[in-house]
């Protein structure tokens, strides 16, 4: 498993890539349906990483800011997904929402194996 300083270089990296290819190609992205939905998909992608860089970063550094990583991750991807449709905004919104879900259901399953089970009896 990577440790908390190279899963944070390696999201950060993705994030500015995503983010930068997202500007670079916003008018195919705006052009037809599919693809500002695709638009929308790409920035909640960018929450995720910052949301994987903000968290490892409060893991190094020991501050925990909770629930202010998730809202300062779901504002960037929402100005990011702002910049290629209206509708990217709609759709970034509620990728991100499953995204998180899914996240939390997966921390939580990573968090119970990690738990010492009790002795049986």
């Amino acid at each position: 498993m990577a440790g908390s300083g190279s899963s944070m270089l390696y999201s950060f990296l993705l994030f500015i890539a995503t983010l930068s290819l997202q500007e670079v190609y916003r008018g195919k992205l705006a052009s037809s349906e599919l693809y500002t939905i695709l638009g929308g998909f790409t920035s909640s992608l960018i929450f995720i990483l910052l949301l994987t860089f903000i968290g490892n970063y409060q893991e190094t550094s020991g501050v925990r800011i909770g629930w202010g990583a998730v809202i300062l991750a779901e504002v960037v991807a929402l100005i990011a997904a702002s910049t290629v449709h209206r509708v990217s905004i709609t759709t970034c919104f509620l990728f991100s929402a499953a995204l998180l879900y899914e996240v939390n259901k997966l921390s939580g399953v990573m968090v119970s194996r990690s738990e010492p089970r009790g002795k049986r009896h």
